[in-house]
């Protein structure tokens, strides 16, 4: 009714959008009718229509430890809405919302009571005097209540309508009216007119596109309709219901306690259901621990009814069957939600015994201990052995009136999180790494049929996420996708895998990375772009053709190289390894000394000639002994089966090779050797570039010679020649600073002539100076040795805040016991430095320039001991 309404006001009919948001990370789950046409608010995306209605499903967790308490609260939810984008505002609105309940629901309009934002008089004078409602059963509420908003960005008042169900649902307290918290006055329709931007400071602008953003719950409808008393007694949720009711022999609203396990078993088995029709799978994070905790407290309630083994894939058939008229992917993909429901019920009851157990004797140790809180610790290890949700574990304690320590359990959680960060390796019995893909059933395998397709139409077999095994893949998620067949070339060889796209009509995968498994299997390693994929689905799957050609390319040309290397360098050369990717080509070879340039031209010439020589590339298919008659060239130590592909260019190059090459040699168009250089003993790596990446590389070489010869102000002609210049320029530079810091070192040692001192008959001169570097010290030490004749010399220099230290002793002094090395070692640390040196020279380095002074009075001192 809700939806042929709005499409006879204009609006389009949209299907209800999956629960997993598209391109929204700040959603788990579409938790509202609006929620996946944010595009269309905020102007990303432009709309189907100007105007659009839609019946959502929504699923809303933030209150799950309230559901099953009371009858008020519930997970998943139906949210009627109708949207305008910058088309009708609030008078439209208003006017279809009170048509929609009173004329075409047929509510008693003087039961119905529109409330209104404090400040809009619009809205308050729109329903007083168009709709006809008395002004004293309008209700003005304040920003908490009628005005939206979420931090900066569009916002706007919203108008509810209540509804009144009467005295008997009532609180009975005198003044109980619109507002009040009992059940009496239901809101049923909330119209948000979204007209401002918040910049996040509380400062409203009017928006230039003013928005209708409706949304009335399906569910609250019928319950006002209907006359039920709560969400659960509405005629689909009851007959659900009643079916739970009748597994576990049970009656509602007899017992407060079974009503609660009933009204969660009722409520989660419907979110799960869901859920599980539109991809998300169980799992330790995000959407699928949602999901986990969901599936888990409904099955341990299941118990708590006394309903025996499994029973919630019973449950869902039942949610299937009253919903699949709206939502025809629930009949569609009814086996997988069986499949998901009753593995992940078998996991959880095989832990849920022996996890029960273990908090039983954490209970009789709390009470032992008379403490009331379990520890975050206890609390993580029901979690991580036993597979507990911590509100799970929270709500069996509480029924028992403990509590638990959470930011404990928070602290353990993030400790395993580190450490698996950390670690990221467990091996499985047989020493190998255990991955996700050894769960895989060994009879899986996937036929290649990429030599000869691009593109193919294939059938899913497994998919996974990186570390489980699942029955679908949804919008956003990582992980691998095996098919029957594939024409994605999976890195082996040295070849790097393909990339490209797997998609059905209505879902869509980038595949990032091709990886072969055990038993012949191989997986599209990569993350669903929109949609949903499951076991079963036929798919295209769409090979980048461009990403295929290039390594093509790069393929056939590492062939025509090993047969240039061997022609040029000799018959020794091996191949040792090799990477082909879309980009270049690297081959690792043996060969015993550095090819010299000449060879290397040598090498490029002949390859760029086999190229130019459009050599035919033909593949066929042999046995061993056959492809060694025929000349076909094996990799040095691999092993091969009975059949082998022998690859042959021409009469050129034959190669025993299962990688994807190009048609004709000709199509590689140009081939450039980038590097040369050893990587091992005897072993030297190529890197080379084919095709587009040659012509690539030439350009950036230009540019790169334009701005060096604008750097050096000429043109790329006149470049060597100018460089000539300015090295020589340079030179004479160089050696005029010499002579300048030479004459200035002079200058700042002054007539230090005077300062001789003799120490036992060995003539010393110790001189402080600024600014002089080692080079000028060594220089000026040498002048002053020839000036001494024979002695000591000993010079010290603040230079940039470091210093420079410098000791020299003749061959007279040596033999009076003088050692420049011993005496640098000795006085370097009054500068906070080391050093050291000969018994004729030594120099030290320090940071300390205020301790120059007291380290050459060391100096004196140090000689003194020497020359004893």
């Amino acid at each position: 009714m809700f939806l042929e309404f709005f499409e006879s006001k204009g609006h389009l009919a949209l299907k209800s959008f999956s629960l997993v948001p598209h391109n929204d990370n700040s959603l788990l789950l579409i938790n509202s009718g609006m929620a996946p046409l944010k595009p269309y608010f905020t102007g990303q995306e432009i709309p189907p229509r100007k105007r659009v209605t839609t019946c959502q499903k929504c699923i809303r967790t933030g209150d799950i430890e309230n559901i099953g308490k009371t009858a008020r609260h519930g997970t998943f939810f139906e949210m009627l809405g109708n949207f305008s984008f910058g088309d009708y505002f609030k008078q439209e609105a208003i006017a279809w919302s009170w048509e929609f309940l009173t004329q075409v629901v047929g509510l008693d309009p003087d039961r119905l009571y529109p409330s209104v934002y404090l400040e809009d008089d619009e809205a308050f004078d729109i329903w007083n005097k168009e709709i006809g409602i008395p002004a004293e059963r309008i209700f003005r509420f304040g920003k908490e209540d009628n005005f939206w908003e979420h931090g900066a960005g569009p916002c706007g008042p919203c108008s509810e309508i209540y509804y009144d169900r009467g005295e008997k649902y009532g609180c009975g307290k005198p003044g109980c009216t619109v507002g009040c918290e009992c059940d009496r006055y239901i809101e049923v329709w909330n119209n948000v007119f979204t007209q401002f931007e918040n910049d996040g400071h509380g400062n409203y602008t009017e928006l230039s596109q003013k928005n209708i953003d409706t949304g009335m719950g399906l569910e609250r409808l019928a319950v006002v309709v209907q006359d039920a008393d709560s969400l659960f007694t509405v005629d689909t949720n009851k007959a659900l219901l009643d079916r739970v009711c009748e597994l576990a022999g049970k009656k509602y609203l007899e017992d407060p306690k079974t009503d609660m396990s009933l009204r969660i078993v009722t409520d989660h088995i419907k979110s799960c259901t869901f859920m599980i029709s539109d991809g998300i799978m169980p799992s330790n994070e995000g959407r699928g621990y949602v999901l986990r905790r969901l599936l888990r407290r409904a099955a341990r309630h299941g118990r708590l009814l006394g309903i025996e083994g499994r029973f919630l894939a019973n449950l869902s058939e039942t949610v299937i069957s009253m919903s699949k008229d709206g939502y025809p992917e629930l009949d569609e993909k009814k086996a997988m939600i069986f499949k998901v429901l009753s593995e992940e019920e078998d996991k959880f009851n095989k832990t849920i015994d022996q996890g029960l157990g273990i908090l039983q004797d954490m209970e009789a140790a709390l009470e032992a201990a008379g403490s009331k809180t379990l520890s975050g610790e206890d609390a993580f290890k029901l979690y991580d052995t036993y597979g507990f949700p911590l509100d799970l574990t929270k709500e069996i304690l509480e029924e028992k009136g403990f509590a638990i320590d959470e930011d404990g359990f928070t602290a353990c959680m993030k400790k395993q999180k580190e450490t698996a960060r950390a670690a990221r390796k467990t091996t499985n019995y047989m020493g190998a790494d255990a991955t996700v893909y050894d769960e895989i059933d060994p009879a899986v395998t996937t036929g290649f049929v990429g030599y000869d397709h691009l593109e193919y139409v294939s059938k899913i077999t497994v998919l996974t996420t990186p570390d489980e095994l699942v029955e679908a893949l949804t919008d956003g998620q990582e992980g691998t996708i095996i098919t029957e067949e594939t024409p994605f070339y999976g890195t082996m060889g040295g070849q790097q895998a393909d990339t490209g796209i797997i998609r059905t009509d209505t879902a869509e995968f980038t595949v990032n990375d091709v990886i072969h498994l055990k038993g012949g299997k191989v997986g599209h390693v990569g993350v669903v772009t929109s949609g949903m994929f499951k076991t079963g689905d036929q798919v295209k799957l769409i090979v980048n053709r461009t990403n295929r050609a290039d390594t093509c390319k790069n393929h056939s040309a590492t062939h025509l190289l090993q047969k240039a290397l061997r022609t040029v360098l000799g018959s020794h050369v091996e191949q040792a390894g090799s990477l082909v990717t879309a980009d270049r080509l690297r081959f690792d070879f043996t060969h015993f000394s550095a090819m010299t340039p000449e060879e290397i031209t040598q090498v490029e010439a002949i390859v760029n000639a086999e190229i130019a020589n459009g050599l035919e590339v033909e593949t066929r298919v042999m046995s061993i002994e056959d492809a060694k008659k025929s000349g076909a060239m094996a990799l040095f130590g691999e092993k091969y089966g009975d059949s082998v592909r022998v690859v042959s260019m021409g009469e050129f190059s034959r190669e025993l090779c299962g990688g994807t090459h190009v048609k004709n040699t000709g199509s590689i168009s140009a081939f450039k050797i980038v590097s040369e250089g050893g990587i091992a003993a005897g072993v030297r790596r190529i890197e080379a570039l084919t095709g587009e990446g040659v012509f690539r590389y030439y350009r950036e070489v230009e540019k790169e010679l334009h701005e060096a010869a604008a750097a050096a102000k000429t043109d790329a002609a006149g470049l060597v020649k100018k460089i000539q210049t300015l090295f020589a320029d340079i030179k004479a530079l160089q050696s005029e600073n010499e002579k300048l810091k030479s004459r200035l070192a002079k200058d700042a040692l002054g007539d230090v002539m005077d300062d001789i001192k003799e120490i036992g008959g060995v003539k010393v001169l110790t001189a402080k100076l600024e600014g002089v570097d080692m080079n000028g010290l060594r220089n000026l030490g040498d002048q002053l040795k020839e000036k001494l004749g024979e002695g000591v010399v000993v010079l010290a220099s603040a230079a940039e805040g470091k210093v420079n230290l410098i000791a020299m002793a003749t061959d007279a002094a040596m033999k009076a016991g003088a050692h420049a090395g011993n005496l640098i070692k000795s006085i370097a640390g009054g500068v906070g430095g080391g050093g050291g040196g000969r018994p004729n020279m030594a120099q030290a380095g320090g940071k300390n320039p205020a301790g120059i002074d007291d380290c050459l009075k060391k100096a004196e001192e140090v000689l003194k001991e020497q020359v004893k």
